[in-house]
């Protein structure tokens, strides 16, 4: 595998881009995952660290995403596969429609074979700004988002009057409030919470001709990316689920006032929530049109403890073995591929196979090495290899230029990530 230093100095209109999704020719829908000795076998000659995605396990994991939606699509998020060559696989399969992007930068950058991209976050990037205010055929595909009046004002500010008209969305807060607000239970996102929040914000985009407002998002990240079936006291596990049927019952009902009051003032195009972990629950609101997701798709270890549903896991990094410091103990090359949000052991790669093995909590996972224990460990030779899950989905992309696919017992592409055509958007 490549592990060339990353490069970030071309602009992303100078990479070649893919051809259009719709031109693609359907995928190929095959959802029989790869069993461990598969993956090994087709894995064999590479030399690790190497990153694999099992097909199979990545195709029925979508299967089933769309089967929790009652029909409604789900908008994929970008940042959860950070490949293009995978979202453009996602995307010809059945349920999936459009992207839910991460930056500006990379919405620009995926709107040259997409015609449907959604920024979920807002930007302040004026370059990119400029550039989509700039250009009629991106301004129609790419959605800008928006939660406050400061940054309806930079917006404007950064483009100027002329050009052609950007699409925002109101990214509408959707954590849950207690008393009076002093109880925030959730993520720390929108200033835009209430109804009529949301409705004076739309007075305000439609008083600015150079901004269209074409949607309403709301990502509930205390119920979708919160398992209700974590390891624990029982007691934690209850104060989970009683808070995630409270918060989605609250929401329920805020969501379809921000949405009515809105739609008084102007026709909306959709209406986005939801996440992997809520897709059942959200895409029930009749107010939601669509729902946005993507890391059920690779499966990562914080997705193994949810009770609604059970995805496959589909990505794996492979890590060798260069010590064997103690019995009972290896050491593998690298490792600290830990994932982002509060610092904790659920954020740290999972040894998976051969099973048994555990970190040291100690030294947990390391920069350029990481101790491993367990009964596996005296059956391992320096050079064998560790496979791992990492903890969460898209980040795996950040640390690999490539991905191997694996079909079977086969390989049958190697796939650049963002990391590999050159890109760290974030």
């Amino acid at each position: 595998m490549t592990r060339d230093m990353l490069t970030t100095d071309a602009p992303p209109e100078a990479v070649d881009t893919p051809p259009a999704a719709d031109d693609a020719p359907p995928a190929v829908i095959d959802a029989t995952p790869a069993t461990f000795p598969d993956l090994q076998r087709a894995t064999a000659a590479l030399q690790p660290p190497f990153a694999v995605v099992d097909l199979g396990a990545l195709r029925a994991n979508a299967a089933q995403m769309s089967r929790r939606t009652g029909g409604k699509p789900i908008r994929l998020a970008s940042k959860s596969l950070r490949c293009r060559r995978l979202i453009d696989d996602i995307l010809r399969l059945p349920g999936f429609a459009g992207i839910l992007a991460f930056t500006l930068p990379e919405a620009l950058w995926l709107a040259a074979g997409h015609e449907d991209v959604l920024v979920g976050y807002p930007s302040t990037d004026v370059p990119a700004l400029r550039r989509l205010a700039s250009d009629t055929a991106l301004a129609e595909r790419v959605t800008l988002m928006t939660d406050s009046v400061e940054h309806l004002d930079f917006i404007t500010s950064a483009v100027g009057p002329d050009g052609p008209p950007l699409r925002v969305c109101l990214d509408l807060d959707a954590s849950l409030r207690l008393a009076g607000g002093r109880l925030h239970l959730g993520m720390r996102r929108s200033p835009l919470h209430t109804a009529e929040q949301a409705r004076d914000l739309a007075r305000a985009v439609l008083d600015r001709p150079r901004l269209r407002l074409v949607g309403v998002m709301a990502y509930e990240g205390q119920i979708a990316g919160v398992g209700d079936d974590q390891p624990g006291p029982a007691l934690a596990r209850a104060a989970v689920r009683l808070m995630q049927r409270a918060s989605a019952r609250e929401l329920r009902a805020r969501r379809a006032a921000a949405v009515q009051a809105v739609r008084e003032l102007v026709p909306l195009e959709f209406v986005n929530g939801g996440g992997t972990g809520s897709l059942d629950t959200t895409s029930a609101e009749p107010a939601v049109t669509e729902l946005g997701a993507g890391s059920g798709l690779y499966a990562p270890a914080l997705f193994d403890h949810y009770r609604s549903f059970s995805p496959l896991p589909a990505a794996h990094f492979v890590l060798p073995v260069v010590r064997r410091p103690a019995p009972g103990h290896v050491t593998v090359l690298g490792g600290g591929w830990t994932a982002s949000g509060p610092a904790g052991a659920d954020r740290l790669p999972l040894p998976v196979r051969p099973a048994g093995l555990r970190m040291l909590p100690r030294e947990g996972a390391g920069e350029v090495q990481t101790p491993l224990t367990g009964a596996a460990a005296d059956v391992l030779g320096l050079g064998d290899q560790v496979w791992f899950r990492h903890a969460k989905a898209g980040e795996l992309c950040e640390r690999v230029n490539e991905l191997h696919l694996v079909e079977g017992d086969r390989i049958i592409d190697v796939v650049p990530t963002y990391r590999g055509e050159g890109h760290a958007f974030l």
